[in-house]
């Protein structure tokens, strides 16, 4: 499942929550999700720049 079709889930089920804790639960959820994917996008380009960077091309 991607990032995209989980986030569209929790919209779905916090539009859905009829209690606070619920939904407060599922917002927390959504924003965790959506930090983990910031971080994992971070550390895809920064492997990336690692690999091309010149400085370890003659190693």
């Amino acid at each position: 499942m991607e990032i995209i079709e989980k986030i569209q889930l929790l919209d779905a089920w916090i539009g859905e929550a009829k209690d606070y804790k619920e939904r407060a639960l599922l917002v927390a959820a959504k924003t965790l999700l959506l930090e983990q994917a910031k971080r994992i996008e971070q550390a895809h380009g920064e492997l990336d720049g690692r690999m091309w960077s010149p400085e370890n091309w003659a190693k």
